[in-house]
């Protein structure tokens, strides 16, 4: 295991590079710049502050420069917010999007797989019809039509919970925000826990359990359980580093100043170096926490020889 996960930190760095490559390349490529919608500006300033930035040189060399940059930790300045960094915007954004994205993972983690153990083993009937219910509206409505549902609900016409803003990460203002973007992760890992766990429970080995007279309760938890979860893990890789992140729709909705505003705003802006940012920090993340599945994936199953 330990050998297996030497490589797979090692095989992240040419995923990574060219994850950079790919995303240098395109945004660089696209119709317009940093400073074009800066009509007002005469032409020697604006060719001194493309000499400035560097965007005067090649693009081959702009890019060989931006990997030695890059190679010391420097993420770059921001094009168009010049008194700052690309990595203090982020170090101000990411705290943000972590709480609301972690917070967000752990609701689906406690809320989906206790769903789907209930309704594979009460199938067919009322619970069950009403987990598949809950299954079905949480993966219908997206996010920026629940969102503000539950801001109305909530907040407008209960006034139990505030429907904006931050404060500090207190825990009233994460409610809505956690609910929007949990329920629906939520809803596919009680999909996902269900309909593993029915098949598991059909598998011989728990046949041959309960032949032996072993009681439901400890057959689920010794013998069906860590099976039944190999899917949901499969699944929480790539679904962790998108709650991680955050997301652009709830950030938006709740107006919390996570990091997603800074994606939007760099690419129409055209402001190269925060795009940029943006995508190797969501890149790096993406990478790491599909390592962390697969680890834990070899965990519950030991029938997996990673080597």
């Amino acid at each position: 295991m330990l050998a297996y996960s030497v490589r797979r930190l090692l095989g992240i760095l040419p995923t990574l590079f060219v994850i950079i490559t790919v995303s240098f390349f395109i945004v660089r490529l696209a119709p317009g710049g940093p400073f074009d919608q800066e009509q007002t500006l005469p032409p020697q300033i604006r060719a001194n502050l493309d000499r400035a930035y560097g965007l005067d040189q090649p693009l081959g060399m702009q890019y060989l420069h931006y990997l030695e940059r890059l190679a010391h930790g420097d993420l770059g300045p921001s094009f168009k917010l010049r008194d700052f960094s690309v990595s203090e915007l982020i170090a101000d954004g990411f705290p943000v999007s972590a709480t609301l994205g972690i917070s967000a993972l752990l609701l689906a983690i406690l809320l989906g797989i206790p769903l789907g153990v209930a309704g594979a083993l009460w199938r067919d009937r009322g619970a069950d019809t009403g987990i598949t219910a809950f299954v079905t509206l949480a993966v219908a409505l997206p996010s920026f039509v629940t969102g503000p549902l539950l801001a109305l609900l909530f907040g407008l016409q209960l006034h139990w919970l505030p429907v904006a803003g931050w404060e500090d990460g207190a825990p009233r203002y994460l409610i809505l925000p956690v609910l929007t973007l949990g329920l629906p992760v939520a809803a596919y890992v009680t999909r996902l826990m269900r309909g593993s766990l029915l098949e598991v429970l059909r598998a011989n080995h728990i046949r041959t359990a309960r032949a032996r007279g072993l009681g439901e309760v400890r057959i689920l938890l010794r013998h069906a359980l860590r099976p039944a979860l190999l899917p949901v893990v499969s699944y929480l890789g790539p679904a962790a580093a998108f709650v991680v992140t955050g997301s652009l729709v709830v950030e938006t909705v709740f107006a919390l100043p996570g990091t997603g505003r800074y994606l939007v705003q760099g690419a129409i802006n055209r402001d190269y170096t925060l795009v940029m940012g943006m995508v190797i920090l969501y890149g790096v993340l993406t990478l790491l926490l599909n390592l962390a599945a697969d680890l834990i994936y070899g965990w519950l199953d030991p029938r997996v020889r990673h080597d």
